[in-house]
């Protein structure tokens, strides 16, 4: 095997790397942040070395802590559109683990040579933007002058010790809720090989950009949600996967009853696809019974979800309650299966 000298294959190493203090000075005093909670002593605002929080004040005793890490390239065109989605992708970990989050840092790659500074302060607006609205501080963050933009947030959060959601907790006969369309891989696809403008997929990016903060709706229904999810990167198949394994149990799921976006099929038939449609596929493959799917249905599943909704595994009896109140913001949630006993696939598509 040939030995690979790393530092031959960057321009720049360490922390030289990192985007000039001046010019990050310069980006962050454009940027209008979330407001400072009493119960940060070090944040930001001195370039100090790292944030302290004083979880006293969080009253943390029966609460566990969750974090979270999600940054990627990206996924639309414009900067501020940018800033939410990886923002609202990055929180939603929390979200799905029954959680709220209580700091973010943002994690920053930007290629000054490329690119006008005034497109990295966007792209933290955008970010902020979400950021306020969840009452989440962002109390720091790392920069590197990179030859490709990425973005994303480093997220801590709290849960109570003894309401903790995970994949691990299905049970055979629940039912199963999704609460977003699925889509978005082959419409930005579409968007980045420009057949689609981002005015065609609005929706998408709307959807995109809302967070998955769906305890306010619950209530007092939260306790009878057993197992969840969010729908990103591995698709619907991938995730869904997760549950079946980590519960030791089969979801059956129903096509039809699966939320789509306009233009989703279309897009597809028309070939704007990603390497992870293909990878998904091959995941997910030898533990899936795809019954009468299409080639093109198929897809659907294996679609790369970006800050998708959240999959949860509900007690039957308060199925339809949970889904009625999660309409409220998210209209497009949609009972789409039931969990039941071990089976021979771990996903079976009817």
């Amino acid at each position: 095997m040939t030995s690979i000298k790393l530092t031959q294959t960057v321009q720049k190493g360490g922390c030289a790397a990192k985007v000039a203090a001046s010019e990050l000075r310069s980006i962050l005093s454009q940027v209008r942040f979330p407001p400072t909670p009493q119960n940060l002593v070090v944040g930001a605002q001195t370039f100090d070395d790292a944030a302290i929080l004083n979880l006293k004040d969080l009253q943390t005793n029966s609460k566990s802590l969750v974090q979270t890490l999600d940054f990627f390239t990206p996924i639309v065109d414009s900067p501020d559109w940018f800033g939410k989605i990886a923002t609202a992708n990055a929180l939603s970990d929390i979200y799905a683990m029954g959680g709220w989050p209580v700091s973010a840092m943002a994690i920053l790659a930007f290629p000054l040579a490329t690119m006008d500074t005034s497109v990295a302060v966007q792209v933290l607006q955008g970010a902020c933007d979400k950021l306020i609205e969840a009452q989440t501080p962002l109390v720091g963050g790392h920069s590197i002058d990179d030859d490709t933009l990425k973005f994303g947030l480093s997220v801590t959060g709290l849960v109570e010790a003894d309401q903790v959601w995970s994949n691990a907790g299905a049970k055979p006969g629940d039912d199963l809720i999704l609460t977003k369309a699925l889509g978005t891989g082959t419409l930005t696809a579409a968007l980045k090989r420009q057949t689609l403008e981002e005015k065609d997929i609005q929706v998408a990016l709307e959807s995109m950009a809302q967070l998955n903060n769906i305890l306010p709706l619950l209530g007092s229904l939260r306790s009878h949600v057993h197992a969840a999810t969010d729908i990103t990167g591995f698709g619907l198949a991938g995730h869904a996967m997760h549950i079946a394994k980590g519960s030791d149990c089969s979801l059956e799921l129903q096509f039809s009853k699966l939320p789509l976006f306009a233009n989703v099929m279309e897009m597809l038939e028309a070939g704007f696809l990603t390497k992870a449609h293909r990878t998904n596929a091959e995941y997910t493959q030898a533990e899936s019974e795809l019954g009468n799917l299409s080639p093109l249905q198929q897809k659907v599943i294996t679609d790369p979800q970006t800050s998708g909704g959240l999959l949860l595994s509900v007690d039957p009896q308060f199925s339809q309650a949970i889904t009625q109140s999660l309409q409220k913001k998210f209209p497009m949630t949609q009972k789409i299966g039931q969990v039941s006993r071990a089976q021979t696939k771990k996903l079976i598509w009817i």
